[in-house]
Order: structure tokens, then C-alpha cells, then sequence
């Protein structure tokens, strides 16, 4: 019993089948780093990593002869805790990174502000172009849902387990975000009220600045330091990014199965294809700023590919700061600023797409007359709402409920169980437009304040 109990629930190794996958990707680990050793370029090893990922995890479930529920299958959960320990390993490292990088870099950016520089300025365009953003992914998502027929006709999902998510009103929200205390926030991750709390502690800082240089330089000093220090710990991580993500699509299919996708196939090509359009509408407000958007998208390939694979906006932070710094030329301002409120508040995926498919899908399904007063509302719903949920772990799912209630669909809520049962395969198209939603807003409000620097952007491309 003890032998048993050590390989079954201390080492999780109790199957041959085990060790040759947790083998095989130590295999793929290698020649990552082999193509590292070759020189090829950081976002070809990301793309080359995602690819191996997928097809890991494919050849995983069809040796595991694509069970309808994996977690069933013993060596399968094996197989997803062991690849766990690379993935979530990476995000917890990541994740390590985004408090005290959003804390430091906010203060720091306040602190070295120009006079002349509108703190309130950038933070409404920010927030202004969050918020359409959102509206249109709310469109798309419904004129998709709408074409799509989703739920019409379709009872086979109807599961009475599901449960809404408690629903704070946007005031009671938006209060909780005020940081109360500024320790428990960062305890907490609670990044808007870190930024309001190093906005105040900036604001503080440059104004004693004028009369008291000599006492507070060593403080400045301080920041310049922490900020120097805190990026290059965030750089290191950062190259251990095309390892994870083999583990963690790998791991996101081995977990989830591609069995539990076909009940619901409709509804994951209607967000894939909801994601596909926001998409292409975001290379147009980019080209429509005077930029190229071809060389957007190849600049923006590290942090989308890293959104996908981990499902985590807030993790995907750092990189996503970095890349609009390094590759956009996005000022180191404007892009701790915007992308961190982008990562917390607007999610085009989360609090988008997602919640006005789900609404058409289960209006559909309980035989809810959608008229034009349900569909003004359902947008209003979505884009106002998208504000009430920000930072709220369980983003999604809070958004859906949200909007559900919104638009008196809450007591259907049950007819969502089967899809929400895929939630990780939705999550990961979800995530990315989340990020790359994000990462416009950076650019296009930095444009607006001529902190775009274009040969950064064109870097190694023509401007055309």
C-alpha cells in the first residue's frame, strides 16, 4: 500500500506511458534549446514551440484512444501534472514578476513625467479605447452568434449543476478596487488599485521633488534601481517562455480533450471566428493610425502566442509591456500604463465576444424572443459591464453571469454547463484577443500622445 501510495499520489507515476511523454517533451525541450544554440530568432522558436505543443497533445489523446473525459484516465492526469509543473511553473515565475513591475514601472513613469504630460488625458484615452474595443467585439459577437443560429434547436447541453457566479454591482466593484489597503492589494493583485496607489505615491513624490531635491533623490534613486533590477529579472524569465509553451498547449488539449469539444463545436468556431474578426477590425484601427499593420502583427507574435498557450492576460503582462516597448516602440510610459489597465479592465475575449455569444446561444435555447430593445441591451450590458468586472478573478465567467442578469436570461444559467465544461479551449482565443486588444489601445494612445517610436516599430521593415 505504501509502495502504491508513492507512486500514485506522491510521484503520479504509475503508468510506462507516463515516463515515455514526460520523456518525450524533456525530447522537445532539447531541441528548443538546440535551436536557440542555432541562432534562430526568439519568435520562431515561440511559433516552432506552439506547433509542437499542439501536436504533443493531439498525439496524447489519440494514444489515450480520445477519451470523452480525461480525467478518468489515470496516466492522462499523470501525464497533465507533470507538464503542469513546466507550464504553471513558468505563469507562477511570470506572475512573480507583475506586481511589483506594474507597482514600480507606474510609479517611476509619474515620477519622470513632463510637466507638460497629461496624467488624466492618457488615462481617459486609455479607458475610452478599451471600452470600444469592447463594444465592438459585443458587436461581432452577436451579428456571429445571430448568423450562426447558435443554440437553436439544441437541448442536448441542458445541465441543472451550473451555477451563476455572485454578482457585485458595478458600484460596489468599482469601490473594492480603491485601494483600502495598499499591502492586501498587492497581496491580492488587485493592479487597478496598485495603480491608483502608485499614481498618488508618483503625484506626491514629483511634487515634493520641487522643494525637497536633495531629500527625495535618494527615493528617485531608489525606483531607477528597483525598475533597472526588476526588468532584467523579467528578461530572464522571459527567454524560458518557448519551453513552456510546448507544455502548456500540450497540457491545455491533454487535460481537456478534443472528445469534449465536438458537443459544442458550434459554439467554439463561432468564437474562433468572432476572435478572427476582432482581430482583422484591430489591424484596421491600426492601419487607420498611419501604421503598418503586417509588421503589428509580427511585432505583436511573443505575447499573443504566450496569451494563448497560458490563458492568463495579467501573467502575459510582462511580456506584453516589454514587447510594446522593444518591438512597437510604444514609450515606456504610455505602455505600463495602458497595458496594465488593459489587462484588468475592457477584455475584448472575456467581456466581449464571449458574453454575447453565450447570451444569444442560451436565448436561443430557452426560446427567448431576441428583438431590437434585447439586442440594445445586451450592448449596453456587455460594454458598461466590462468595466464592473475589472480584476475580478474568473473573469468570464463573472461577465457572462453579468450579462445574463442584465438582460433577464439569469435563470438559464444552467443552460450553459456544456459549455462551460470546454472552458480552457475557448479560454485560450479568449486570452489572446484579450492581449492584443490591449496592446492596440498601448499603441493607438500613444500615437495620439506622439509616443510611438516608428523606427523601433519598422525595425528590421520598411514603413509602407
Amino acid at each position: 500500500m505504501a509502495k502504491s501510495s508513492f507512486f500514485s499520489k506522491f510521484l503520479m507515476i504509475t503508468d510506462l506511458k507516463t515516463i515515455f511523454f514526460i520523456a518525450v517533451l524533456l525530447g522537445m525541450f532539447i531541441f528548443v534549446n538546440k535551436l536557440g544554440k542555432k541562432k534562430v530568432n526568439f519568435s520562431m522558436r515561440t511559433i516552432i514551440a506552439t506547433i509542437m505543443g499542439l501536436a504533443l497533445g493531439i498525439i496524447i489523446q489519440l494514444v489515450a484512444g480520445m477519451p470523452d473525459d480525461p480525467t478518468k484516465v489515470v496516466w492522462l492526469q499523470e501525464v497533465t501534472k507533470w507538464y503542469g509543473l513546466f507550464g504553471s511553473g513558468f505563469m507562477a515565475l511570470l506572475k512573480m514578476l507583475v506586481v511589483p513591475i506594474v507597482f514600480i514601472s507606474i510609479l517611476r513613469v509619474i515620477i519622470n513625467m513632463e510637466d507638460g504630460e497629461n496624467l488624466k488625458s492618457m488615462t481617459f484615452r486609455t479607458i475610452g479605447m478599451l471600452l470600444g474595443t469592447t463594444a465592438i467585439a459585443a458587436t461581432i459577437g452577436i451579428v456571429v452568434g445571430k448568423f450562426m443560429h447558435l443554440g437553436e434547436g439544441f437541448k442536448g447541453i441542458v445541465d441543472n449543476t451550473a451555477q451563476m457566479k455572485e454578482i457585485t454591482s458595478v458600484v460596489d466593484t468599482l469601490i473594492g478596487l480603491l485601494p483600502t489597503n495598499p499591502v492586501q492589494a498587492m497581496a491580492d493583485a488587485n493592479i487597478v488599485a496598485i495603480i491608483i496607489f502608485a499614481a498618488f505615491l508618483g503625484l506626491a513624490v514629483k511634487e515634493l521633488n520641487k522643494k525637497y531635491e536633495d531629500i527625495i533623490k535618494p527615493f528617485v534613486d531608489l525606483v531607477e534601481a528597483l525598475y533597472k533590477i526588476i526588468v532584467s529579472v523579467a528578461m530572464t524569465v522571459i527567454t524560458l517562455m518557448p519551453y513552456a509553451v510546448v507544455a502548456m498547449l500540450a497540457n491545455t488539449i491533454t487535460s481537456g480533450g478534443i472528445g469534449s469539444m465536438l458537443s459544442v463545436l458550434e459554439f467554439v468556431l463561432a468564437l474562433y471566428v468572432s476572435t478572427i474578426i476582432l482581430f482583422i477590425v484591430h489591424l484596421i484601427i491600426i492601419a487607420l493610425n498611419g501604421l503598418n499593420p503586417i509588421k503589428y502583427a509580427k511585432n505583436a507574435i511573443e505575447p499573443l502566442v504566450l496569451a494563448f498557450t497560458s490563458r492568463s492576460s495579467l501573467g502575459t503582462l510582462p511580456v506584453t509591456i516589454n514587447n510594446l516597448v522593444e518591438k512597437q516602440g510604444v514609450e515606456e510610459s504610455v505602455s505600463s500604463f495602458a497595458a496594465s489597465l488593459g489587462a484588468n479592465m475592457g477584455m475584448n475575449g472575456c467581456a466581449g465576444i464571449y458574453p454575447a455569444l453565450m447570451a444569444v446561444t442560451i436565448a436561443n435555447m430557452a426560446g427567448i424572443e431576441m428583438n431590437a430593445t434585447f439586442y440594445a441591451m445586451l450592448f449596453i450590458v456587455i460594454t458598461i459591464g466590462s468595466i464592473g468586472i475589472a480584476g475580478l478573478p474568473g473573469t468570464a465567467t463573472m461577465a457572462v453571469s453579468v450579462v445574463l442578469s442584465g438582460v433577464g436570461l439569469g435563470p438559464y444559467f444552467p443552460l450553459a454547463a456544456g459549455i462551460l465544461a470546454i472552458d480552457p479551449i475557448l479560454d485560450m482565443g479568449r486570452t489572446m484577443i484579450n492581449v492584443n486588444g490591449s496592446i492596440v489601445t498601448s499603441i493607438i494612445v500613444g500615437k495620439s500622445l506622439g509616443k510611438v517610436n516608428k523606427n523601433i516599430y519598422y525595425k528590421d521593415g520598411v514603413e509602407n
